[in-house]
């Protein structure tokens, strides 16, 4: 059962009972995405908080001056995908989320997120702490994106995310970082052992 994946990442943080885990089962639906595939559009409201069993999802925005695509962040397998702003006020999402190669989600709905929580309050413990990892990682970016130049973004994106960087194709690495394809390329062969 793929909710046994979920189970054994919420059981880092906290410990359900037997009872609680009978009940956490009733609230999650399978779905799975082929490549291209869309979980989230532009425009529509995020009706789903999603988790990732396996595969790969990248959420993104159009640069409507550029006309590319811009890369906000990657949703690996153990990882959650959802726009949180529109998610948690039920309001149209401002950025795409797609699968890059096929992907397994385990969905909640935002009415059965609330009643989940009712049903097992200490999941709101789970729930903080992911929150707060997430807003870790934000931070960092933005720090990374004002101080650091392109290749020290690089190199720290390698050693925080290596299971993304073996993923994700290093285009969309790039537009992440914010680099050209071609300057990662000139980076990775500057730096290749010889």
């Amino acid at each position: 059962m793929v909710e046994n994946t979920l189970l054994k990442n919420i059981s880092k943080y906290i410990n359900l009972t037997q009872d609680e885990i009978s009940t956490f089962h009733r609230f999650w639906t399978e779905k799975t995405l082929e490549k291209g595939d869309y979980l989230l559009r532009n425009g529509d409201t995020c009706r789903y908080d999603s988790y990732v069993v396996s595969g790969a999802l990248k959420a993104f925005y159009i640069n409507a001056d550029k006309g590319n695509e811009e890369i906000l962040f990657f949703a690996i397998d153990d990882w959650w995908a959802s726009d949180l702003d529109s998610f948690s006020k039920q309001k149209p999402s401002i950025y795409n989320i797609q699968a890059i190669e096929r992907t397994t989600v385990l969905q909640i709905s935002h009415y059965s997120f609330q009643q989940l929580l009712v049903e097992i309050p200490r999941l709101e413990r789970y729930f903080r702490l992911i929150l707060e990892s997430y807003l870790g990682v934000l931070q960092k970016r933005i720090i990374y994106n004002n101080v650091f130049d392109a290749e020290s973004r690089y190199f720290a994106f390698l050693e925080n995310y290596p299971n993304i960087a073996s993923k994700v194709p290093q285009y969309l690495i790039a537009s992440y970082l914010g680099v050209s394809a071609e300057f990662i390329s000139r980076i990775k062969k500057k730096n290749k052992p010889s």
